[in-house]
C-alpha cells in the first residue's frame, strides 16, 4: 500500500503485534477454555511416556518380570490413547476458534473499507486492499489455528522436560543447561529482522496483486492498444520481485534453523556420551539414562520446533500490523458528531456558493473554479462542458464525496457539512453513464439503491427502465 494511504506505524514485535487479535478471542471463551485444557492433558500424557519407558527398562526388561512388562505395556498404551484424544480435542477447539476469529476480523476489517472516503480510494490501489483482507487474514488464521498452537505446546512441553530432565539426574541436567541461552538468543535476536523480512515479502505480493487488479479491471483498454506483453512483463516483475523478498526471508530462517538443530543435538550428544560412561561405571541405572534422553529429545525437539514456528509468527505480526493500519485509518469525509435533520420531505432546492476545488492527486489544478449554482426545487439543469471541465465534480461534491477548499454547498438550506452523509446520500438519486452490475441477481441490482423495495416497485423500475 502507499505510505499517504495509511500511516505507517513503527514495527512492532509479532507477539505485540498479534496481541491486537485478543478482542476478537473474547467472545469465544469457551473453545479458549477447551483448547487450553486439551493442550495441558495432551502435553502432560507426552511427558509421562518416558516415565512409562524407565520403568519398563528396570523392572521389565532388567528383572524378567512379565507381570510387570505386561503392566508397562498397558500404561504406556492407556497414555498412548490420552494423547490421542486430547490431541484431536485440542485440534478441533483450536481450529473452530481460529475460523471464527478471522471470519470476525475480515467481517470488521471490509466493514470499515466500506467507511473510507473517495479520497482513500483514489491514492490506494485497490488490489493492495483485496491482498490485506485475503493474503493477510490467511497468515493470520494460519498462526491461530496452527502455530500458535504449536507454539504454546513447544513451550509447555519444553519447560515440563526442563523440569522432568532436572529431577531425572540433576547432573545431567547441568550439562544439558549450558547450550540453553545459546540456543535462544539466536531465535531472539533473528526474530526483529525475520518480521521486517516478512512484511516486505507481503508488502511486495500486495504489490503484484494490485499489478493483477488494475490490468483485469482495465481488459478493454488493455486489448484496445496491445498492452498484454507489456502488462505481462509488468506482473512477472512484480512476481520477481516478490520471489527475490522471500528468498532473503527463508534463507534466514533455514540458516536459523540449521544453527538451532546443531546447538540442540551437540548438547544431546554430550549429555549421552557423560551418561553413557556413568551407566558404564555402574553410576548410572540404565532406565534413568533412557527416560534422560527421551525428555532431552522432547524438549529438544520442542525448542527446535519454535524456531519454526517463530517465522510463522513473525509473518503474521507483520501482517497483524498492516490490517490494524487499515482499522486505524480514518475518513477525512465523515458524518458530523451532531447532525442537523435534513428538511423532510425534501424539496430539492441546491447551491453551489464560490466553490472552489482540487483532487487530491490534482493540487495544483483546479477541478472547479468560483463556482456558484442555484438549483431551484423541480427545475431541471444540464451542466455541459468537455471532458475535464468539472461536470462529474460538481455531483462528487453534492454527494459530498469530497469537501471544496472553499466555499459552501447547500442542500435546502443546510450546509452539507452538517448533515450525516446517510441522510444526504440517501436523498439524492445518481444514474451514471457506465453502470456497475453486481454479482447478484437481476431483482438486487433493481433494488441496489432501495434494498427494502418490494417486488412491485422493482417490477415497475424495470418496466420504467
Amino acid at each position: 500500500m502507499s505510505e499517504s494511504a495509511t500511516t505507517r506505524a513503527p514495527a512492532r514485535s509479532p507477539l505485540v503485534a498479534l496481541r491486537l487479535l485478543l478482542p476478537y478471542f473474547r467472545p469465544y471463551r469457551g473453545l479458549l477454555a477447551g483448547w487450553l485444557t486439551f493442550l495441558a492433558l495432551s502435553s502432560l500424557a507426552t511427558l509421562s511416556l518416558p516415565v512409562a519407558v524407565r520403568l519398563m527398562i528396570d523392572h521389565g526388561f532388567a528383572h524378567a518380570d512379565p507381570a510387570t512388562l505386561n503392566a508397562s505395556f498397558a500404561g504406556l498404551f492407556v497414555v498412548a490413547v490420552v494423547l490421542a484424544l486430547a490431541t484431536a480435542a485440542r485440534y478441533f477447539c483450536i481450529s473452530l476458534l481460529g475460523e471464527r476469529v478471522v471470519a470476525d476480523l475480515r467481517r470488521r476489517l471490509y466493514a470499515h473499507l466500506l467507511t473510507l472516503d473517495q479520497g482513500f480510494y483514489e491514492r490506494t490501489r485497490v488490489g493492495e486492499l483485496i491482498s490485506r483482507l485475503g493474503a493477510d487474514t490467511e497468515l493470520v488464521q494460519t498462526v491461530v489455528t496452527s502455530s500458535i498452537s504449536v507454539a504454546l505446546r513447544g513451550m509447555v512441553t519444553a519447560l515440563g522436560g526442563a523440569i522432568m530432565l532436572v529431577v531425572t539426574s540433576p547432573r545431567l541436567a547441568g550439562y544439558a543447561a549450558l547450550v540453553i541461552p545459546l540456543v535462544i538468543l539466536p531465535i531472539v535476536l533473528a526474530g526483529r529482522r525475520q518480521q521486517k523480512l516478512a512484511r516486505q515479502n507481503q508488502d511486495r505480493v500486495a504489490d503484484a496483486s494490485a499489478v493483477a487488479n488494475e490490468t483485469l479491471n482495465a481488459m478493454y483498454a488493455v486489448q484496445a492498444y496491445v498492452r498484454e506483453p507489456v502488462e505481462t512483463a509488468r506482473y512477472d516483475g512484480a512476481i520477481t520481485r516478490a520471489l527475490a523478498s522471500a528468498r532473503r526471508r527463508i534463507t534466514q530462517r533455514a540458516g536459523l534453523t540449521a544453527l538451532v538443530i546443531l546447538l540442540i543435538f551437540g548438547a544431546i550428544t554430550l549429555v549421552l556420551w557423560s551418561g553413557a560412561h556413568s551407566v558404564v561405571s555402574g553410576a548410572l541405572d540404565a532406565g534413568v539414562l533412557g527416560q534422560f534422553v527421551l525428555y532431552a529429545v522432547i524438549s529438544a525437539g520442542s525448542i527446535g520446533g519454535l524456531t519454526e514456528v517463530w517465522s510463522e509468527v513473525s509473518r503474521a505480526g507483520g501482517a497483524m500490523e498492516r490490517i490494524a493500519e487499515l482499522m486505524a485509518t480514518q475518513a477525512d469525509i465523515r458524518s458530523p458528531a451532531d447532525p442537523l435533520d435534513l428538511p423532510r420531505p425534501v424539496r430539492g432546492a441546491i447551491r453551489f456558493d464560490h466553490v472552489e476545488f482540487h483532487y487530491p492527486s490534482r493540487p495544483d489544478a483546479p477541478a472547479l473554479h468560483d463556482f456558484s449554482l442555484d438549483i431551484a426545487p423541480g427545475e431541471s439543469v444540464a451542466l455541459v462542458g468537455p471532458s475535464g471541465a468539472g461536470k462529474s465534480t460538481v455531483f462528487h461534491l453534492l454527494l459530498r464525496f469530497y469537501d471544496p477548499q472553499r466555499g459552501t454547498i447547500r442542500v435546502d438550506g443546510a450546509d452539507l457539512r452538517a448533515l450525516a452523509l446517510p441522510d444526504l446520500r440517501g436523498a439524492i438519486a445518481l444514474v451514471p453513464q457506465d453502470t456497475v452490475i453486481f454479482g447478484a441477481s437481476a431483482r438486487d441490482n433493481i433494488r441496489f439503491g432501495k434494498v427494502d423495495a418490494d417486488h412491485a416497485g422493482v417490477v415497475a423500475a424495470a418496466e420504467a427502465a
